[in-house]
C-alpha cells in the first residue's frame, strides 16, 4: 500500500474494502506523532503499566516488547505498541526531564537554548558531539573541532570501547594538551567532565587533541562533547 512521505501514513486505495481501517490507521498515527510529547527517552523495556496514548523515546539496547526499536517513538494504543522511525527534523517535548530534542538524522538530541533580540542578534548554548577511533601513537587530532569563535565552557566524554596501549589519556587542544582533562581512565565506561577554568574563545575551528600517557595508543574509541556559547550580530 501506499504511503505518504514524511509521516508514512498510508493512503486509501481505489475500490478498498474496508476503507475505515486504513483511516483510523493513519489517524492514530496522526495522533501518537503530531505535538509530540514523550513520558521519557531512556527507558529500553516497556513499563509494566503503560496509559492508553503513552508515548516514549526508545532507549538503546531494547528488550522485550521493544526489541529492536531503538531510539524510535513507541505509543501505546488499543492496548498494543506502535512504532514509529523518526526523521530528520522531528521534535518531542520530554515530559520526564523537560526537555526540547530534535532528531537531527543520526540520533535524538537537545535543541539549543537561543536568546535572540528584535533585530536577529542571538547567544546560542550549543554542544557539538561526536566520536573517535583511536588510531596507534602517542597523540591523535580527532575529527571533532571547536566551532569558529565559540566561547568553550568545557569539554565531556565517554570510552565507548576500551582503551588499550596506554595507562590513561589526556584531553585538550594543540596549544594545551591537558585543558579538559588528564589522566583519564582507559576502560569502557570512563567519564570525563571538562570545564573551562575560564570561559575560553577560540577564534578558529580547533580540533580537539588526544594524548596517552605511559604508552602508545593502539586502539579504543571515545565519544567526545563540545559545549559551547556562540554569538550573533544583528541582521538589520
Amino acid at each position: 500500500m501506499s504511503e505518504t512521505t514524511h509521516l508514512k501514513l498510508p493512503y486509501l486505495e481505489s475500490a478498498q474494502a474496508q476503507k475505515h481501517v486504513t483511516v483510523n490507521e493513519a489517524l492514530r498515527a496522526l495522533d501518537a506523532l503530531v505535538h509530540l510529547s514523550v513520558k521519557g527517552r531512556t527507558l529500553t523495556a516497556p513499563p509494566a503499566s503503560p496509559g492508553e496514548g503513552d508515548r516514549y523515546i526508545v532507549g538503546p539496547g531494547a528488550t522485550g516488547l521493544w526489541t529492536g526499536a531503538d531510539r524510535k517513538v513507541a505509543a501505546f494504543t488499543d492496548g498494543a505498541w506502535q512504532f514509529f522511525a523518526p526523521q530528520a527534523g522531528w521534535r518531542a517535548h520530554d515530559e520526564g526531564t523537560g526537555d526540547l530534542v530534535l532528531h537531527d538524522g543520526a540520533g535524538w538530541r537537545k535543541e539549543n537554548a537561543t536568546a535572540k533580540s528584535p533585530h536577529g542578534a542571538a547567544t546560542e548554548f550549543g554542544v557539538v558531539e561526536g566520536e573517535h577511533a583511536l588510531t596507534a601513537g602517542t597523540t591523535n587530532d580527532t575529527g571533532l573541532a571547536i566551532p569558529e569563535c565559540a566561547i568553550v565552557l568545557g569539554i565531556t566524554g565517554r570510552v565507548l570501547t576500551a582503551v588499550t596501549g596506554a595507562t590513561s589519556w589526556n584531553l585538550g587542544v594543540a596549544a594545551d594538551a591537558t585543558r579538559y582533562g588528564n589522566g583519564i581512565g582507559v576502560a569502557e565506561g570512563s567519564t570525563v567532565i571538562g570545564p573551562s577554568g575560564t570561559p575560553v574563545t577560540y577564534w578558529a575551528a580547533t580540533p580537539l587533541k588526544i594524548s596517552s600517557v605511559g604508552g602508545a595508543f593502539t586502539g579504543g574509541r571515545v565519544r567526545l562533547a563540545i559545549h559551547y556559547i556562540a554569538l550573533t550580530g544583528p541582521d538589520e
